[in-house]
């Protein structure tokens, strides 16, 4: 009896904790969710770090009065304090970016520069000078820059990692398949350095990307693009050199801004971005009106459901895509829909799936306008799905197309053998062991994934001819598994316009007949998750603290790629995914 007792106390002593801390919770998170006051004389602190992600939702970050901060969240941010007559200036602070690509540095840099049409000023503040958080800054009137931080602007360069001669080394064959000359995702495996085809688009989107660079500092600065040209083979700078040159405009301790600047009169308050997240746009006359659905498609496509991977971040599902899809469709109120992509690719099944239910939404009895953002990446099973839309906006820098297929496996009996392992098996069905991890196609074998491969690809060049209004011949000479920045993908015809998800909403208000300056609402899909939905899956979730929560963004791009074809798809699957590089 008084062990029953004694459990029954126990037992009641976890639950009321478990109630009064959740309740402790609840409370914060109310207190937090409530709208901030902002001085009359404020501006705006938007520190720019880390991981530029598309979607985050984190329960502990909210109850900390800390809201995930996002791409769009910064341009949110930057949108409201434009037209807030509280705000009277914007002091951008990035620092430590770990964004391997340039897409989204665009994002950010447009938003800024769209706030300085205001008239308001925007200033930055540089502790770290590399090439990143310095693109950022030039799109602001001012650059301080930390008196001992060096400016380290000495242009872009991409590596590409090899992993044959590994494989050679402990008896492992990679026995690929590709379509499509540039196809060079396969060389990650199959070869020990550059073919002359993956040399050259290599170095295509590295001149390209430099390009871009060079002509972005030279606006900024007012500088011509030779003279920038110049300089960048200078650097790296030292600070005294980096102010004589006139990449900045003055050397200072962040503690020292707020006497060299004058924003709104010399008596100016800060506001966090924490804060003004409370901030809601439909305060400042934003994100309301007619209703235009944004549906994000962030990560790695496969088919089921969509998840979070330690080492590839986000997936796409293409179950839970497409449930989105429809639920935009069937909503009445819903005038359009945007898909914003950021992804690799991935399942070539899945990003059809995806494709199809896009298009029935587009033409379908219950037709929408349906119109693509692009991010950092919309290449391979990313370009599949975004050839859906009627209009396609990508950044300048944003990677795409690589419209090709390959499919293959490992041969891995010889590294079993070498650690006195050995794999055996028995069949029925002549094919049945095509994908066999100890021997390497058959002939016969290799004719029949090649006569599915090339049947795939020929589909989808008709898909894209049909969706771009080009010729296959045509689309076959720009498709062969290429990958190209969004510019160059505009210049040939695989895209519409450069931009970013604004211009993309602009589009599709324009496709619905929505009055240009009428402002719209923006429904996310996926959906807000309500607090205890966050809580639980937070209590519940092994991955998010695991490895994914220590790599960084470039190094778990890396293990992803190189691991994904083994540990995420199916034996054999068909694969619509761009190759990886490594650009500095």
């Amino acid at each position: 009896m008084a062990l029953r007792r004694g459990v029954t106390f126990v037992i009641s002593m976890i639950v009321a904790a478990t109630m009064i801390s959740m309740a402790v919770l609840l409370v914060m998170y109310v207190l937090v969710s409530r709208e901030p006051a902002v001085p009359s004389n404020a501006a705006l602190v938007l520190p720019i770090s880390g991981e530029l992600e598309e979607s985050r939702e984190d329960v502990i970050g909210l109850v900390r009065g800390r809201r995930p901060r996002t791409v769009r969240s910064i341009v949110d941010n930057l949108r409201k304090a434009k037209v807030d007559d509280r705000i009277k200036g914007v002091l951008i602070a990035p620092s430590g970016l770990q964004a391997p690509f340039w897409g989204k540095l665009q994002e950010l840099r447009d938003a800024i520069l769209d706030f300085r049409k205001s008239g308001k000023p925007a200033v930055a503040y540089l502790e770290d000078g590399l090439e990143r958080e310095y693109f950022l800054a030039t799109a602001c009137d001012r650059i301080f820059l930390m008196p001992t931080t060096p400016l380290e602007l000495n242009g872009l360069a991409t590596f590409d990692l090899f992993l044959r001669g590994t494989l050679d080394k402990i008896e492992t064959y990679p026995d690929m398949l590709a379509i499509g000359e540039y196809k060079t995702a396969v060389n990650l495996f199959t070869e020990k350095g550059y073919t002359s085809a993956h040399r050259e688009q290599s170095a295509s989107l590295n001149r390209d990307l430099y390009d871009q660079l060079v002509g972005g500092i030279a606006e900024g600065r007012r500088k011509s693009v030779p003279e920038v040209r110049a300089l960048l083979d200078q650097g790296p700078f030292l600070p005294e050199e980096a102010l004589r040159v006139g990449l900045i405009d003055d050397l200072a301790y962040e503690d020292q801004i707020d006497d060299k600047v004058e924003i709104g009169g010399r008596d100016w308050r800060r506001v966090t971005s924490d804060e003004y997240e409370g901030v809601k746009p439909s305060s400042v006359g934003l994100n309301r009106g007619p209703r235009i659905a944004v549906i994000y498609a962030v990560g790695l496509i496969n088919t089921g459901r969509s998840g979070w991977s330690p080492t590839d971040g986000p997936v796409v599902g293409s179950e839970t895509l497409i449930e989105y899809v429809r639920k935009a469709r069937g909503d009445s109120s819903i005038r359009a829909i945007v898909l914003r992509v950021d992804s690799p690719g991935g399942s070539a099944v899945a990003s059809d799936a995806i494709w199809r239910e896009l298009l029935i939404t587009r033409q379908g009895r219950s037709a929408k306008p349906v119109v693509v953002s692009m991010s950092d990446l919309a290449a391979s099973g990313g370009y599949y799905i975004a050839m859906a839309g009627s209009d396609i906006v990508a950044q300048p820098a944003t990677l795409t197309g690589s419209i090709g297929i390959y499919s293959g496996k490992m041969v891995t009996g010889g590294t079993f053998e070498k650690l006195g392992a050995a794999i055996d098996g028995v069949k029925d069905g002549k094919f049945a062991d095509m994908h066999s991890p100890i021997r390497r196609y058959s002939p016969e074998e290799r004719a029949k994934i090649l006569e599915q491969m090339q049947a795939y690809y020929d589909q989808w060049i008709e898909k894209i001819a049909a969706s771009r209004g080009l010729t296959p011949e045509r689309v076959d000479s720009l498709a062969q598994g290429r990958v190209w920045t969004g510019q160059q993908a505009r210049q040939i015809g695989l895209v519409d316009e450069l931009g970013g998800l604004d211009r993309a909403v602009a589009l599709a208000k324009q496709r619905a007949k929505i009055d240009a300056r009428e402002e719209v609402e923006i429904i996310v899909y996926p959906p807000r998750r309500t607090f205890y939905e966050l809580l639980v899956q937070q209590l519940s979730s092994v991955e998010r603290v695991g490895l994914g929560a220590w790599i960084g963004l470039q190094d778990r791009r890396a293990i992803g790629a190189l691991t994904a074809p083994v540990r995420i798809f199916r034996r054999g699957e068909l694969l619509a995914l761009m190759p990886l590089g490594f650009l500095r």
